[in-house]
């Protein structure tokens, strides 16, 4: 079995990939990483104060928006083919390190980041932990934004393959139907990009049921149910208990 051509495993080591390759700016999709990373970093940490988890929180707080960039930032800069990106593209021949996983692993690190952080906030509220209601809000928005950023991330980088799949001539099934591929004179050239991915997050966590967009696949489905329930429990445990506190 040949083994991989280096050159091609340094192409593949964006996790964005280029302008031209994507047929979007890959700056939406960083910045909404970014934008993530920050909100978990400046979320409030006074409702878990006295609780065993609240030391490990606060540090972890701070850790993982600053893995998170020290992830995106070599992978989403283009690696030099000379001396100084010999080992990036050694790492990437050994272990298989493609842009996609890259942008995978990131994705998932932000994720499991706020499921975490909203598993302990209900479970602060359960168990009748003080809080300041103007705390508990924030920490809502916060943890409901991340959410959203999250799974347009999720959205954007699975469906129908990937954003450099959906570029090609004959692209893989879509996950999700947009209107636009149903109507003339759209559907022949239309490709969704980022932003159309953070619509249809933003309004399946508004909605708690997706609008105009149709999931198709299963893992599309579950996913959507996934951030419905999510967005539901912020909404209604945080705001029940924001609401008793203020009076």
């Amino acid at each position: 079995m040949r083994p991989p051509d280096p050159e091609r495993v340094a192409e593949q080591l964006l996790p964005l990939a280029s302008h031209e390759e994507l047929g979007e700016s890959p700056v939406w999709p960083s910045l909404a990483v970014i934008v993530a990373a920050a909100l978990y970093a400046t979320l409030p940490t006074g409702f878990l104060a006295g609780h065993a988890t609240s030391g490990v929180f606060g540090v972890a707080r701070y850790a993982i928006p600053i893995l998170v960039v020290i992830l995106l930032g070599p992978l989403a800069l283009s690696i030099p083919r000379g001396v100084a990106g010999r080992p990036f593209v050694e790492f990437g021949t050994t272990f298989g390190v493609t842009r996609r996983v890259a942008s995978v692993a990131v994705i998932a690190l932000l994720s499991i980041a706020n499921g975490v952080a909203i598993v302990l906030l209900v479970r602060a509220l359960v168990t009748g932990q003080h809080a300041q209601a103007r705390e508990l809000l924030r920490v809502a928005i916060h943890l409901w934004s991340m959410n959203v950023i999250a799974f347009a991330l999720w959205y954007w980088q699975l469906d129908g393959g990937g954003p450099l799949a959906r570029r090609m001539t004959t692209p893989g099934p879509a996950d999700f139907l947009f209107p636009q591929q149903t109507l003339d004179p759209f559907a022949a050239t239309w490709r969704p990009r980022f932003v159309d991915y953070l619509f249809v997050s933003f309004t399946n966590a508004t909605a708690f049921s997706p609008t105009d967009t149709a999931p198709l696949s299963r893992w599309a489905k579950v996913l959507m149910m996934g951030q419905s329930a999510a967005s539901l429990l912020l909404a209604v445990m945080v705001a029940a208990r924001a609401v008793n506190i203020l009076q």
